[in-house]
């Protein structure tokens, strides 16, 4: 599983997530439209006439397809979402070590921030705070990110353990799994912010993690037994 060469896993444009011949093209076009506005403007600005003149659209044909507005973002982050985390599954079953899927995995979060991806998903999270009805669709949406990060982690462990080299108790994969995906949410909302220094924070422990999977990746080649931490007395 060593090695440093790139792994090439194909990135999803826009128009990917809202594919015309699967969805129809008047619902294309309208999630294509509030996803951008969502991304440009927020959950608190959404328009629904903006959105249906960004389309080309009558007003009348978004409350004919959606029903209502949190319908429609709702099914703006699953079409978004049946991309991405099919792209984040293709890329835990592939081949790589550890240090080749983490820096694919940053790879991606910086096209997903660019491309708005980040925001509109931080945005209806925020939305759901106040939002109940939105929240019940939101969180099962926002828990199978987290379920993907624990299924690789489990998948990792695992083959450390095949390897002779289990860690030992308390780091389990939920353990682990969860200071991934809590310190990655974290990390998205400070970026969205804005603030340089954490940026930079953010990038030095990002680096750390990846040079800690290297030094992890080369004992497995090697056949070395990964270092277990001292119990204390």
């Amino acid at each position: 599983m060593g090695g440093t060469a790139a792994l090439r896993i194909a990135e999803p444009e826009l128009a990917d997530l809202f594919d015309a011949a699967e969805l129809g093209e008047t619902k294309a076009r309208i999630l294509s439209a509030a996803f951008r506005r969502l991304a440009s403007e927020g959950y608190a600005a959404l328009s629904i006439r903006e959105i249906a003149k960004d389309a080309g659209l009558n007003h009348a044909l978004i409350n004919y397809h959606f029903g209502s507005k949190d319908q429609l973002v709702i099914e703006v982050l699953d079409g978004a979402n049946r991309r991405l985390l099919a792209r984040q599954d293709e890329m835990y079953q592939g081949p790589g070590g550890f240090a080749q899927k983490w820096a694919q995995a940053r790879r991606f979060y910086e096209s997903d921030l660019a491309s708005g991806f980040v925001r509109v998903q931080a945005e209806l999270w925020a939305a759901s705070f106040s939002n109940a009805e939105l929240r019940e669709k939101f969180l099962p949406r926002l828990l199978a990110w987290k379920q993907r990060v624990r299924d690789a982690v489990a998948a990792a462990l695992t083959a450390l353990e095949a390897r002779g080299t289990p860690l030992p108790p308390p780091f389990s994969a939920d353990v682990v799994a969860c200071w991934i995906s809590e310190f990655w949410l974290g990390m998205e909302f400070g970026d969205l912010l804005g603030a340089p220094q954490q940026r930079e924070q953010h990038r030095v422990a990002l680096d750390a993690m990846q040079a800690l999977l290297q030094l992890l990746d080369e004992r497995i080649a090697a056949g070395a037994p990964v270092a277990r931490p001292r119990s204390r007395r």
